[in-house]
This record gives structure tokens, C-alpha cells and sequence, in this order.
């Protein structure tokens, strides 16, 4: 796959690997874990340049937040547990846009990742489900890429993103990726299940997006 910017969950640490390949590959990129095997991770082309957004993220997992170009702010994303007995998963995007929430009021931002949930999941008794999330993100102006492409409501997707256990009978829609008002929508695509299953459980989202303002 060739992209300007890829967001990539459960990576090494590009700094901390032998393998010449990978370390080429990563030759422009930002990455942050609990673990050198397993963090998250934005690469770019050399065309662009990726900095880091310095903020007091702790206890949170996994946030890396950074501009691109030096002029809009992407939010990467993998949600955790974080070893939070209430705000798992959802609840650290929910805990995140409390305290960080300015960082993506900005027409060009963008928040893709995983964020391990789905509508299917919201609790009637909790005020931080996924339906509230995608609420406040909107609030800040973002939208789902994949929901505004495929005029699919929330927690009906018909494209899962996650085969749990890598079993095709398990299908799950839990990776995403929200734009501010300033990206217009050209493509959207899920990786197919014939290509990418036996490499990884989830399925590579591509988002094609043109910048208008």
C-alpha cells in the first residue's frame, strides 16, 4: 500500500529493531509504547515532516499526538486498558477529549486508529460510551471518514475492520478515522479478508481525503 501518512497499531519501535527493512521503511516516523514490541506508530513519505504534540498524557494509553507539516494536528490512536478499572478503551478517548479536546478543534485535524469499540457496546447507564465520543468529536467538527462515505450509521457498519481470534465468523467494526471540516471524503477501503487475514487480525483502512480549505 502507498499512502502520505500511515497510522499502525501494535508496531516495534522502529529505533529499538535490527531488521534494515523495517528501519528504512520508518525512516520518517513517530512512536510511542509501554513496550519496544508493541506500540503505536505514524510514518510518513520524506515529503513530509511529523512533530510531535508535547502534552502530560499519563495514565492514558496509547495517544500520539502530532502535527503534520507543521500545520495539521493528527491524533493516532490505540485504545487500551490501561489498567483502568471504569475507562477502558472508549473511556481513554473519552478521558483524553476532556483534558485535550483544543488539540483537535482545528478545521484539519484528524484522529484515526483503534479504538477497540463500537456503538454495539454503549451502556445505558454510562455517560462515556462510544456514541458520547463520537458526539464530542463531532462537537469539535470531526466526522467519520467511513460513515460519511458509505452513509452507514454508527454500529451498522457492514464492513468489519477486526476478525477476533482471526476468525472470519468473528467480525468486528473497531478501527476509524475522523476528519475535521476542511478534508472532503474521495475514497474509503477496508482491506479484504482474502489478502490480509493471514497477516494481521485487523484489516487496513485506506482513507483518501483531499484537503479544501
Amino acid at each position: 500500500m502507498k499512502a502520505d501518512v500511515y497510522v499502525v497499531q501494535e508496531c516495534e519501535d522502529p529505533d529499538q529493531v535490527k531488521d534494515a527493512a523495517y528501519q528504512a521503511w520508518c525512516a520518517n516516523h513517530l512512536w510511542t509504547g509501554t513496550s519496544k514490541h508493541k506500540g503505536i506508530g505514524v510514518f510518513s513519505t520524506s515529503e513530509l515532516t511529523l512533530q510531535a504534540a508535547p502534552m502530560d498524557l499519563s495514565p492514558l494509553e496509547l495517544f500520539l499526538p502530532c502535527l503534520v507539516d507543521g500545520d495539521w494536528p493528527l491524533l493516532a490512536t490505540w485504545t487500551k486498558q490501561a489498567n483502568s478499572p471504569n475507562f477502558q478503551y472508549i473511556g481513554q478517548l473519552w478521558k483524553f477529549l476532556q483534558k485535550h479536546s483544543e488539540f483537535l478543534r482545528h478545521p484539519g485535524a484528524m484522529l484515526v486508529g483503534d479504538l477497540n469499540s463500537n456503538v454495539k457496546w454503549d451502556e445505558w447507564d454510562r455517560w462515556w460510551n462510544h456514541s458520547d465520543v463520537v458526539r464530542e468529536l463531532e462537537d469539535l467538527g470531526l466526522q467519520s471518514c467511513y460513515h460519511r462515505h458509505f452513509s452507514e450509521r454508527q454500529g451498522q457498519e457492514l464492513q468489519p475492520t477486526f476478525y477476533l481470534h482471526r476468525k472470519p465468523e468473528k467480525p468486528y467494526h473497531i478501527d476509524y478515522g475522523f476528519a475535521g471540516a476542511q478534508w472532503a471524503v474521495q475514497h474509503v477501503e477496508v482491506g479484504a479478508v482474502a489478502d490480509w487475514l493471514e497477516e494481521s487480525d485487523h484489516m487496513p483502512m485506506v482513507f483518501e481525503l483531499e484537503r479544501i480549505g
